[in-house]
């Protein structure tokens, strides 16, 4: 399951090792196996976990792209 969530100030990318401050947005994915994932905007864009969405007139950052879009 995916989660987007603001950090708290004490989050650490699981991907690229660096601190996700105070209020920035990150991916939290659970895997089957009970492990958890957190991953930064940045990992999140290469990875294809998220997109930038042209939304009333301005992009917006998505972690849930439409299915089929």
């Amino acid at each position: 399951m995916r989660r987007g969530c603001m950090s708290p100030g004490e989050i650490q990318c699981d991907e690229c090792h660096r601190a996700i401050p105070y209020l920035e947005r990150y991916l939290v994915i659970d895997g089957a196996e009970g492990e958890t994932q957190r991953l930064c905007v940045d990992c999140c864009l290469k990875k294809g976990y998220a997109t930038y969405k042209e939304m009333k007139e301005r992009q917006e950052l998505t972690f849930f792209p439409e299915a089929g879009g």
